[in-house]
């Protein structure tokens, strides 16, 4: 139980911050051993479940925008800033829903336990997201976005699906190529992680086993999905506060450190 509860603390931190949570998932698990002890036909369902945790953070988080977003949205259509936002969000989805239904089960299959991929990933990403942020200008705004800056962010979502780049990481790198601003760029990504992952997250319940699994092991799964909750509360008012006055650097040398742990740990 104790290692559930690390593992919840570990999502809700990496989901929101630019680290990817996916890598450090399997990280922990299979070099570090934490949670080691999970059966291998419940880690996938109980790493959804722990995704589900930190939709329910962004949910709450940010319920009064994304309530807006959907009535004028449905109301008022993309005449309205708050309206064109919801239809944004929706468009930049396809890509990554897209992506995940064709491509995730290979994915998880060739890379998940690849983790000279997930290091090499974690580095490059991590530059990445350090260089657009430092070089970029910041003059646009969530209200000044166009359909094409959604695009572009809804089509850098596909590369999470690699273990290592990150999906927050990704689509704030995205963002901010398209000059938003940090905190819009972040802003935007959390609220395009809602769709993305309550679409994981029905797409696994839905499969075959999955509602036996996750009964069968019902105490860890509440566990590590409130955990998980709460840690992600706690993130993402802290990224929103830090990145105000702060870049991405101390993102990138916490990538590049811990992918040279996991190339220590796979050559021992």
């Amino acid at each position: 139980m104790l290692e559930v509860i690390i593992l919840g603390i570990i999502q809700g931190i990496a989901e929101f911050l630019p680290i990817s949570s996916s890598a450090h998932l399997i990280i922990f698990r299979d070099l570090f051993g934490i949670g080691s002890g999970i059966n291998s036909n419940v880690e996938l369902a109980f790493d959804i479940a722990l995704h589900f945790g930190t939709l329910l953070a962004i949910g709450i988080y940010f319920f009064k925008d994304f309530i807006n977003m959907i009535i004028k949205g449905i109301t008022k259509g993309p005449k309205d800033s708050e309206g064109k936002l919801f239809w944004f969000i929706v468009v930049a989805t396809i890509p990554a829903a897209i992506a995940g239904i064709l491509f995730e089960d290979i994915i998880d299959g060739i890379i998940r336990s690849n983790y000279v991929v997930i290091a090499l990933s974690l580095i490059i990403m991590g530059i990445i997201i350090y260089l657009f942020d430092r070089y970029m200008k910041s003059n646009k705004t969530l209200k000044s976005m166009t359909i094409k800056d959604a695009l572009v962010i809804g089509c850098s979502q596909v590369f999470a699906l690699i273990p290592g780049f990150s999906r927050s990481g990704t689509t704030i790198a995205a963002g901010r190529s398209m000059n938003l601003n940090r905190e819009d760029a972040a802003k935007f990504s959390f609220y395009l992680s809602a769709p993305v992952v309550l679409g994981a997250v029905i797409l696994t319940v839905l499969k075959d086993g999955t509602m036996d699994i996750i009964m069968a092991n019902l105490s860890i799964f509440v566990i590590g999905v409130l955990v998980a909750f709460i840690a992600g509360l706690l993130c993402i008012s802290f990224l929103l506060k830090y990145i105000k006055n702060h870049d991405f650097k101390l993102f990138m040398w916490y990538r590049i450190v811990l992918a040279i742990i996991v190339f220590i740990m796979i050559l021992k």
